[in-house]
Parts: structure tokens; sequence; C-alpha cells
């Protein structure tokens, strides 16, 4: 992994971690609901290392939980 795709994959991460800790403190109802199917299309993503798709779910999230 060159450094490039090293600092990304540590600002995905960091990222996913900003929008489980506000999805953990969120009230139940449906926008937590939308926010975990974003967060999980993210993780998803992540895995496939497709960092641009999980940001993309992973700001999704963020804007559901609002």
């Amino acid at each position: 992994m060159n450094e490039e795709d090293q600092t990304a994959e540590n600002h995905t991460v960091k990222h996913m971690a900003s929008v489980k800790a506000a999805w953990d403190k969120a009230p139940e109802g449906p926008k937590k609901a939308a926010a975990l199917k974003h967060y999980q299309a993210a993780e998803k993503a992540h895995d496939a290392e497709n960092d641009e798709e999980a940001h993309k779910e992973l700001k999704q999230a963020g804007r559901a939980l609002m």
C-alpha cells in the first residue's frame, strides 16, 4: 500500500469512527435507522477498498442523523 492509499485508508477509518460515535448517541427512531443503512453500506464499500463510495455513504449517514 502506497502512502497516498494509506492516508485515504486512515481518513476513512476516522470518518467511520466519527459517524459511528454520532450514531451511538442518537435517539432511536427513523433517522437512526436510515443512518444505520448508510453506515452498513459504507462498511461494505470500505471492505471492498472503495473509499470514495464509503465516504459518500458516511456523509449520507451523517445527514440522516440531522
